[in-house]
């Protein structure tokens, strides 16, 4: 989560939500709704942004990404916050001003932009610079 100030972007949190060793997939998508919902409430953001989908080689790994992503919107919906999407090649483009950046260079980028003294997880960096392409976005509207 990010915070824009004026022509700056500051870091407020970021994470993981783990769904540890549940095996049952619905009870996950409510972890990961609950696990949202919680943040959401805790920091109350003003507007949500996700990854849109990119096409998998496996489509169940797809579909299941899908659902998860439904679970994450789905919170931010229920706390009556607008909800954006980007590709991953905007996101790309927009943290790291190349459209096929690796991940590395992704998460060098937001660490470079948001100031932080270490490297986020590869998860979080990712969800750092879907905020990072939103607030640049937000600029030209």
């Amino acid at each position: 989560m990010i915070d824009k100030q004026g022509a700056g972007l500051g870091f407020v949190t970021c994470g993981t939500i783990r769904t540890g060793t549940e095996k049952d997939f619905s009870r996950r998508l409510l972890i990961i709704f609950q696990g949202i919902s919680e943040v959401m409430e805790q920091y109350k953001p003003e507007v949500a942004a996700v990854e849109d989908l990119f096409s998998a080689h496996n489509v169940r790994s797809a579909l299941k990404l899908g659902q998860a992503r439904g679970a994450a919107v789905t919170a931010a919906m229920n706390q009556g916050l607008p909800v954006d999407d980007y590709t991953p090649r905007v996101v790309k483009q927009a943290v790291a001003g190349y459209g096929h950046a690796e991940k590395e260079q992704v998460q060098h980028m937001v660490r470079t932009l948001l100031g932080l003294s270490g490297a986020p997880s590869s998860d979080a960096a990712d969800a750092l610079a879907v905020a990072i392409c939103h607030a640049n976005h937000m600029d030209r509207l």
